[in-house]
């Protein structure tokens, strides 16, 4: 990767005018056709431990994405289509505890959203439309207390009540 450029969105090798085609090795691992990232890409913590998997279609990401924490603890993975974050989406502590799932539409949050306190306590559930919460929400301190400020009913992001 460190001998090729980006330029309006394609990659070249330094020095060329066509864009480049073949494998690229460094800090990302996989494969480049005629300027744009295609196919598997891995990326590893220095380690050697496996720090990202994303799959490219026509250089945008385009299928499941997984990342992991550097201690090996899954810590994302979702889905990509056409450009933006679509379907299932889950995110992890570094301790392996579940801190958030819930899905996205066209790159925004969209659906039941559920957080976990790191301890695994409930931190919220609510639905969100459009990326702004909508109907009744529900939170909760670490110690289970109700949080005020995230608990109501919401329209358009707005708590109503």
């Amino acid at each position: 990767m460190d001998d090729l450029v980006v330029t309006q969105g394609l990659y070249y090798k330094k020095f060329k005018d066509v864009p480049f085609t073949g494998g690229v090795t460094g800090e990302w691992f996989g494969t480049i056709m005629n300027g744009r990232k295609e196919g598997p890409w891995v990326r590893y913590w220095s380690r050697g431990e496996l720090r990202e998997k994303v799959s490219y279609k026509g250089g945008f990401e385009h299928g499941p994405y997984v990342a992991y924490h550097s201690n090996g603890q899954l810590w994302m993975k979702t889905t990509y289509k056409d450009q933006a974050m679509n379907g299932s989406f889950e995110r992890y502590y570094q301790n392996g505890q579940l801190f958030m799932k819930g899905t996205y539409k066209n790159g925004e949050r969209d659906g039941l959203w559920v957080s976990y306190h790191r301890n695994g306590v409930l931190a919220s559930t609510g639905t969100i439309r459009g990326g702004l919460r909508e109907g009744p929400s529900v939170g909760f301190n670490r110690d289970g207390t109700v949080w005020d400020m995230v608990t109501g009913t919401f329209k358009n992001g707005e708590k109503i009540k």
